[in-house]
């Protein structure tokens, strides 16, 4: 991928836990990414209405919209975005009764940062 294509990837970013998401944002724009990043599945989604993103990288579990829910969603409004979910609780997320998007991702924390990059920029490329 361009130095040019990443710059030009929106990447929205919904997760709960602060520390975790500046880390998360701090490592993607590291990578030249465009992140928007919220604490809530529903202020994520209401942004998600407003404009296009490329990849929805989602916690599964936090207050007001689960991530599963706000992928369900996001995918009606875009069938083409993508979904990566991270979260504490691989088992949880690959539930086949959870409705989640079945070619979402799921990367399992703890992880490293260079892994997110990576799975980022592979299922990016996918397209």
């Amino acid at each position: 991928m361009s130095a040019d294509t990443a710059l030009t990837t929106r990447i929205l970013l919904a997760e709960d836990d602060n520390d975790m998401r500046r880390f998360l944002v701090k490592a993607l724009e590291n990578a030249g990414y465009n992140v928007a990043s919220f604490d809530n599945g529903l202020s994520a989604y209401n942004r998600l209405r407003e404009e296009p993103f490329e990849l929805l990288l989602t916690d599964i579990v936090m207050p007001e919209m689960d991530g599963i829910e706000l992928a369900r969603r996001a995918t009606e409004l875009d069938p083409d975005i993508k979904v990566m979910f991270i979260t504490g609780f691989a088992a949880v997320a690959l539930n086949p009764d959870s409705q989640a998007p079945k070619d979402a991702k799921v990367l399992s924390k703890p992880f490293h940062l260079r892994d997110l990059v990576n799975e980022v920029q592979k299922l990016l490329q996918a397209a």
